[in-house]
């Protein structure tokens, strides 16, 4: 059986022995900042023929400012690392820099490194402030907190699907290569909420965010799968529950809180752990990672 990210992050986890993994940004209160990495890699996250370099540079930078905003932080700097094959022309540097920029949602490129490479391998730090700001966690569930979402989800993973297949769906392949991301969300949260609270971004896909939300926090997430905001053309359960790369944010924050921002869906609530229960859609129950159908860097390719 292949093993998963999440395997190899336990693993990690024990080895390393500090609070500061279990998060996609670590939280360095002494620094005033959140900071993550992500790797943005050829045949892994794109392929050439589906995206411009423009768009491979755009969706390198999102992928990580998206981490900042699911913590809470302000995007402010990106440190941006490149591996690029022989033969590739000046343009496509250029046109990659452009997406890169407009991808940063306003945070400073500092600089970074090149080297040779056999194909495009793209690796970007993103940091974060958190001045004036309360930073969320995934251990923060807790029951009766609401659980909410920024907007619709399986765009992206009906994009992906319509490329594969070669299915003309440009508004999905578009949220699939162009993804936007929940900036207002974020600030309104992370600005306004005097109490802990939990948020992630659906990179993986929204069963993965709530599984891990409700395994970290130790509580039992009740979703109502109707309330999953959508595309009407998208109907494949598994897509809207399991699709990844929307970048939507989900947060489970005090019911009396809601009151405070706009622009949000309710989709279920957060209760006592049930057993062994992580979360339930309509009835379903999942209990184990192995049953949330994420995408497995380990064991799936493009």
């Amino acid at each position: 059986m292949n093993m998963k990210e999440l395997d190899f992050i336990n693993i990690i986890k024990k080895q390393i022995n500090n609070k500061l993994i279990g998060d996609d940004c670590a939280y360095l209160k002494d620094l005033g900042i959140v900071i993550t990495q992500d790797n943005f890699v050829e045949d892994v996250h794109f392929k050439m023929k589906w995206a411009t370099p423009y768009q491979i540079g755009y969706k390198a930078a999102v992928v990580n400012i998206s981490d900042i905003l699911a913590s809470g932080g302000k995007p402010k700097y990106l440190s941006v690392g490149i591996s690029l094959p022989q033969g590739i022309d000046t343009n496509f540097i250029r046109e990659l820099y452009k997406g890169i920029l407009a991808g940063s949602y306003g945070a400073e490129i500092t600089g970074g490194d090149i080297t040779g490479s056999d194909k495009v391998f793209i690796s970007i730090t993103a940091i974060g402030t958190t001045l004036d700001r309360k930073i969320s966690s995934r251990a923060n569930a807790k029951p009766g907190y609401a659980v909410i979402i920024s907007g619709e989800v399986g765009s992206s993973a009906d994009g992906l699907n319509a490329l594969i297949n070669g299915h003309v769906k440009p508004d999905s392949i578009r949220a699939h290569l162009e993804p936007s991301l929940d900036v207002e969300f974020s600030n309104e949260i992370s600005g306004k909420i005097n109490t802990d609270y939990a948020m992630m971004d659906t990179s993986d896909g929204l069963a993965d965010a709530l599984y891990k939300i409700a395994e970290q926090s130790n509580v039992t997430i009740e979703i109502d799968y109707d309330k999953i905001p959508h595309k009407k053309d998208i109907t494949d359960k598994k897509t809207i529950l399991f699709g990844a790369e929307d970048y939507r944010l989900v947060a489970a924050v005090p019911e009396t809180f809601l009151k405070n921002i706009r622009h949000y869906t309710k989709i279920g609530k957060v209760v006592a752990r049930k057993y062994n229960i992580k979360f339930t859609a309509n009835g379903v129950n999942y209990s184990n990672y192995d049953e949330i159908e994420s995408y497995n860097h380990f064991g799936d390719k493009l």
